[in-house]
């Protein structure tokens, strides 16, 4: 099929692999601009922009797409479907209708639960037991397209970083699928009921609140893992925590109620296995006890 491939973050490159390999012919790659990054703030392309010129793919990545100039070119590719994953820019209608199969969004969670933009985290820290990647139509409304297909996984211990991957990989070979044989993948509308919302993570959230259970507490270390981190601070130094298990334990939310950096929470507590401290690499726990101590009865609320 001739297609474009609107997608910027990790979780779309393994989709425009798949393409690829598939040998369809991918004529455009869309993507956000690059951004600046690291100590020198120069700019750096987003990963799907990396992989696409790394295969030697034509890359666009227009500031917006609600322009008539950019709305013409896009319409010009003469497409028979665009696939999006996680591409971060809303797609007007004379986009979303210029294919001739219109626009296949690969999203990461089991819709209608989870519409919007980060649908891997809220998954995780709403403690359900299992998400998936949906193959959806789309339409003028945020994520409420036809579904075609759907891959699901238990959501178990995985970090946000894991299931992403798997997701991402999952999704991948489905839109593969889909595209092989469309007919055979009839639209279904979703269901009005169970609709919930995936809202942006805002950083403050990351802050750990030692006040809630150690059920949510850890939950909320695998949600923000990689980023954006869940972290507490001690004397003005902020400390990661990578991933941590649920113990028993009682004392004031926030206290540090053993020598192995057993903190309790509100119900229970959790031990940190895998922090990181400001500026450096991530360790074990024990490693960053050894050069930095953190006694019995400290608080770190």
């Amino acid at each position: 099929m001739r297609i474009a491939f609107m997608g910027t973050p990790d979780f779309a490159v393994p989709t425009l692999d798949a393409l690829v390999a598939a040998g369809h012919d991918i004529v455009a790659v869309y993507c956000q601009p690059p951004r600046p990054a690291g100590r020198g703030k120069g700019l750096r392309a987003s990963p799907v922009q990396a992989r696409a010129e790394a295969l030697g793919l034509p890359v666009r990545y227009p500031v917006t797409l609600r322009d008539a100039d950019e709305q013409a070119a896009f319409a010009a590719l003469d497409l028979d479907v665009a696939v999006v994953a996680a591409y971060g820019l809303i797609l007007p209608m004379p986009i979303l209708e210029a294919p001739r199969l219109g626009c296949l969004n690969v999203h990461g969670s089991l819709l209608p639960r989870w519409r919007g933009a980060a649908p891997v985290q809220r998954a995780i820290l709403a403690g359900d037991k299992t998400t998936g990647v949906i193959i959806m139509q789309m339409e003028k409304g945020l994520d409420t397209g036809p579904m075609l297909a759907t891959f699901e996984t238990p959501i178990d211990g995985k970090t946000a970083g894991d299931l992403t991957t798997e997701l991402a990989e999952g999704g991948a070979k489905l839109m593969v699928e889909v595209l092989a044989d469309i007919a055979a993948f009839p639209p279904v509308v979703q269901p009005e009921e169970g609709v919930t919302y995936a809202a942006k993570i805002d950083k403050a959230e990351s802050r750990i609140d030692f006040t809630q259970p150690a059920a949510q507490v850890e939950r909320q270390i695998r949600a923000f893992n990689p980023a954006p981190g869940a972290f507490f601070e001690l004397n003005g130094e902020r400390i990661r925590i990578h991933a941590a298990t649920i113990e028993a334990g009682e004392g004031a939310p926030g206290t540090v109620i053993d020598d192995a950096l057993l903190i309790a929470c509100g119900e229970g507590a959790i031990r940190p296995s895998r922090v990181q401290r400001a500026g450096k690499a991530a360790m074990g726990t024990d490693e960053l006890l050894r050069g930095f101590s953190i006694p019995v009865g400290t608080s770190i609320a």
